[in-house]
């Protein structure tokens, strides 16, 4: 079964050149973001049977991971209304 690829690009490609611009300015979205990327190469590891997990362990982080994108998703969405607010 083929992984899939979960770029934050990839998972949010409507806010491409919002994240990027975050990534450049925001010390703080750049945390979340190299945060989320940790993860995900952590999951990706335990999928591939890189470093060994339990399904428990693996889970774990899968979910770390998506309440994670949820919060960088919620802070693009503030980030741009209090652009446009501007």
């Amino acid at each position: 079964m083929p992984i899939e690829d979960h770029n934050l690009v990839n998972e949010f490609p409507e806010y491409k050149e919002d994240i990027h611009q975050l990534k450049m300015d925001d010390a703080h979205f750049k945390k979340l973001y190299d945060e989320y990327n940790h993860l995900t190469k952590e999951v990706e590891k335990m999928e591939q049977e890189i470093i060994p997990a339990t399904t428990i362990e693996e889970e774990k982080l899968k979910k770390q991971r998506l309440q994670l994108k949820d919060t960088i998703q919620g802070y693009i969405k503030a980030s741009k209304l209090a652009a446009e607010k501007a």
